[in-house]
């Protein structure tokens, strides 16, 4: 059944929802902010302080407290999938935005004026913010990985990683059941890959060929007839041979299986893991390493589709290709970013930002270990959130701690409702940060003041630094973003006079609060 919430109670329903969000997000940041527990029905309760985690698992009993969380949540949400960081500050930002906003709304001011006004005053807090970056160097961004990951060891684990592979979409965080935790460098071209039988491996964990003959075969491999002159020519000349395929007939599949057994032909079949117009590029990668053509028509098929590679590592999930840089894989890199260039979808971004820098640097592979799987898990948060800071890191970093926001604020004279509603805002980060740490909020914002902002305070020390030296900074993209999602869904939300739901029957039976449609 529709029901329809609106006037006074939907603001009340609005201000509970908020509060209740970002109050509980909000107790966790900054270096000494709480944890929070989060129950699971089909896993093990965790403990972490990740505010858009955190977010996900907030939900309420109330279908319109609910709907008004799933809505607040995506400013935390869209923030972390944008920089992977300030997913906590959004909130922050988030509930003290909405809350001045509805205390002009309800002195009479016209909503939709006044985001308007928000919008176009946003602008400006971010050009401002933009004189306020400056370019990062090895040790700013460690220290952005420290106080990302809240750990010296895991930010400074991150830091090496990322300054290896140059790129967080060439790192990956696996859990492993070791107290431990190390980080593997794997060089070459790695691709995901589905061995298709274990007797390629003849018992071994992997299998490694050296100057072997590369054939792809980007349609189905119906019978050996279509590439038996490739066979042959393998077998006479002893060269090893791997088969890239798409789909293939099992009858011919067992005679190669049968060829590799017999030793008469030493070979191996993979299909990459990837579907679809990602399979096809990361053929076209291969075809760029081996100098391989792909075969899409069996009636052109010739010696010269096959392509060389001096050293491949196959194992049950992956075949690392090692190489030496040339001009034309240079050539194809260059390609590959041009390419790049014309998407904008992350995830998109990410595949290609993984592919280049395999042709570049390599991958990195971080194991995490720890006691428990609930630490274990948590460990590997903040090595996720170490990663995204310091990839946040190229349009500049900012100084930390709430303070750049802090000394906009002290520049704002609130003159009028929007530069009252934005001042209030920026100061609550710094200070909900000194709170979680159970610090004088208010003597600290003093002598930082009284300094002209030139110190800052290092909470983990509990002592003033100067800004020129000091450790606590933020990336400019972080802080643009958070700034940017918490506007943009404040005021959405205090634009909003009515919401229509379906409520489920057993609420129905609760209350009678909400105006039947």
């Amino acid at each position: 059944m529709k029901k329809v919430v609106s006037g006074t109670l939907l603001q009340e329903k609005m201000k509970e929802s908020i509060n209740s969000l970002c109050d509980t997000v909000g107790c966790t940041l900054g270096p000494k902010g709480s944890n929070v527990i989060i129950d699971h029905s089909l896993f093990t309760p965790f403990i972490t302080n990740d505010g858009a985690t955190i977010a996900k698992n907030i939900v309420s009993e109330d279908e319109v407290v609910n709907t008004i969380l799933e809505i607040a949540k995506e400013a935390s949400l869209k923030t972390n999938d944008i920089v992977g960081d300030g997913t906590t500050t959004t909130l922050v930002l988030l509930q003290s935005l909405f809350n001045s906003s509805l205390t002009y709304i309800e002195k009479g001011i016209n909503p939709i004026f006044l985001k308007k006004k928000m919008d176009l005053y946003l602008s400006e807090i971010l050009s401002i913010l933009e004189t306020e970056a400056r370019k990062p160097d090895e040790n700013n961004l460690l220290q952005i990985a420290t106080i990302a990951a809240n750990d010296n060891y895991l930010g400074n684990c991150a830091f090496q990683a990322f300054q290896t592979v140059k790129s967080k979409n060439a790192i990956m965080i696996k859990e492993v059941l070791e107290n431990q935790l190390t980080i593997n460098y794997l060089q070459g071209y790695t691709v995901e890959t589905e061995l298709l039988s274990d007797y390629f491996l003849k018992e071994q964990t992997n299998i490694t060929f050296t100057n072997a003959k590369v054939l792809i075969i980007h349609d189905y491999l119906s019978n050996l007839e279509n590439i038996s002159f490739i066979l042959n020519d393998c077998m006479k000349n002893k060269e090893p041979l791997i088969i890239f395929v798409n789909e293939y007939d099992e009858t011919a599949f067992k005679e190669i299986v049968s060829l590799n057994l017999s030793n008469e032909l030493s070979c191996c079949v993979l299909k990459i893991s990837e579907y679809g117009l990602h399979q096809r590029k990361l053929e076209s990668d291969i075809e760029a390493l081996t100098h391989a053509k792909i075969i899409e028509n069996y009636h052109f098929i010739t010696p010269e589709n096959l392509g060389f590679i001096e050293h491949i590592m196959i194992n049950k999930n992956q075949a690392r290709f090692d190489f030496q840089n040339n001009s034309q894989i240079l050539q194809y890199v260059d390609l590959l970013k041009n390419e790049m260039n014309e998407y904008h979808d992350e995830f998109e971004l990410a595949f290609y930002q993984k592919r280049i820098a395999m042709f570049q640097n390599g991958l990195a592979e971080i194991l995490v270990g720890a006691p428990t799987k609930t630490e274990c898990h948590e460990k590997k948060m903040r090595l996720e959130d170490a990663l995204c800071a310091l990839a946040s890191c190229e349009d500049g970093i900012l100084l930390g701690g709430g303070v750049t926001l802090l000394k906009i604020a002290e520049e704002l004279e609130a003159k009028d409702e929007v530069k009252a509603i934005f001042k209030e805002a920026l100061q609550k980060p710094f200070f909900q940060i000194l709170e979680n740490a159970g610090l004088d909020s208010s003597k600290i914002y003093q002598e930082i003041k009284k300094n002209n902002f030139q110190k800052i305070y290092n909470v983990n020390t509990e002592k003033f630094e100067n800004v020129t030296h000091s450790s606590i900074i933020d990336p400019f993209q972080v802080t643009k973003t958070t700034l940017c999602n918490a506007t943009s869904i404040a005021t959405m939300l205090f634009t909003t006079k009515s919401l229509v739901i379906n409520e489920h029957e057993n609420q129905l039976n609760k209350t009678s609060e909400y105006t039947e449609l």
